[in-house]
């Protein structure tokens, strides 16, 4: 039996790091929805903290009554998953749309909890038997699913993305955050009867768990050098990085334009940041230092949709290319599938390639 002092202050703890994570995301990017999205999702886990407090095995000094708010925490607690995958996604697929067969599957799998938390509130679990049980792991493998999306797009284009700080929340997202939450998501619905609240070492072991790492984002949140991830990150790289030799190849705007979009080296199918910098002979990380400071973009991805996209846009409106198929000129800009290519062309461009032509051929 863990000591009640100590969990009951590991909670607190949890508890005050989690309201000021969000606060303070909150008053940083207030219009921002992945803060929204995030402050949603830190009131669900305080709801989940709270929950654990009213646990008969809690000592009797530190235990709340919560039962009249027990259907709205339940439901809250269950779309953790959920509002993890829509905030991972927000951070770092930003310009693109959320999934609508996602859209529909956390709203169903809301719908159905609910439905499913009236019904276990009602005891009526015994009518439904195994429908109930049925739909009820349904639910939690919709949850463990949502999670590893989160987990996906935390990944997904980890190497195009040009912001350090952001490279490194993506890793520190996969590795603490996106297993954490997995695992407790896992734990609770599959190996725990009954939740954790009635295993005493478990919910111990999950709510240090979440104190720990909540507290140590705060942390980090407020910049302490000593223990801020991304300095001592940063101060590693700047050792094992090479010393710049004379005559290294050096460039600005211009002669980057000139070298990039003379020679048409966004139409390599393919291409990564790595590879151009190998074809500008220049270090990578001055090439993403370069291309963020300098031309103002966060993802080398959507640099290479603007050059592409501004190409295509050309030999779109070009009435020698009238009968060229879109697909072609799709391929010949440096896509190689025509979705990617009409998605960005319609974030860019506003209309689809086949609206643009008809617009801007000439009579």
């Amino acid at each position: 039996m863990p000591n009640p002092l100590l969990l009951f202050t590991a909670q607190i703890v949890a508890i005050f790091s989690v309201l000021l994570l969000a606060a303070g995301y909150i008053k940083t990017e207030p219009r921002a929805s992945s803060a929204r999205v995030f402050a949603l999702m830190a009131v669900f886990v305080i709801l989940y903290l709270l929950n654990g407090m009213t646990a008969d095995h809690i000592d009797p000094q530190f235990q709340i009554d919560l039962s009249r708010w027990q259907l709205i925490i339940d439901i809250g607690t269950s779309a953790v998953s959920g509002f993890f995958m829509v905030y991972c996604f927000l951070i770092f697929q930003e310009g693109e749309k959320f999934p609508i067969t996602l859209s529909v599957a956390f709203a169903f799998q809301m719908l159905l909890e609910i439905i499913l938390e009236i019904i276990n509130l009602s005891r009526a679990t015994a009518e439904l038997g195994d429908i109930f049980n049925l739909l009820s792991i349904s639910m939690d493998i919709l949850q463990l699913l949502f999670v590893c999306f989160a987990i996906y797009w935390t990944i997904k284009g980890w190497r195009a993305d040009l912001v350090a700080d952001r490279r490194i929340l993506r890793w520190f997202i996969i590795s603490v955050q996106g297993t954490l939450i997995f695992a407790v998501v896992f734990a609770e619905n599959f190996l725990l009867v009954g939740g954790y609240n009635s295993n005493p070492n478990v919910q111990a072991l999950i709510v240090f768990a979440i104190a720990l790492l909540t507290f140590g984002m705060l942390l980090v949140a407020l910049r302490f050098d000593f223990v801020s991830l991304s300095h001592v990150i940063r101060k590693v790289a700047e050792l094992a990085e090479k010393p710049e030799t004379e005559g290294m190849v050096t460039f600005d705007v211009d002669s980057f334009d000139e070298a990039f979009n003379g020679g048409l080296l966004y139409r390599e199918a393919g291409l990564t940041i790595s590879m151009l910098a190998k074809k500008l002979k220049i270090p990578e990380y001055r090439v993403r230092a370069f291309i963020q400071k300098e031309l103002g973009f966060r993802n080398f991805n959507a640099m290479l949709h603007q050059y592409r996209i501004r190409d295509a846009g050309n030999m779109l409106s070009d009435a020698q290319n009238l009968n060229v198929p879109v697909l072609t000129i799709a391929l010949s800009v440096g896509y190689q599938s025509i979705t990617p290519f009409n998605n960005a062309f319609r974030e860019i461009k506003g209309v689809t390639p086949s609206e643009y032509r008809k617009k801007n051929q000439p009579a």
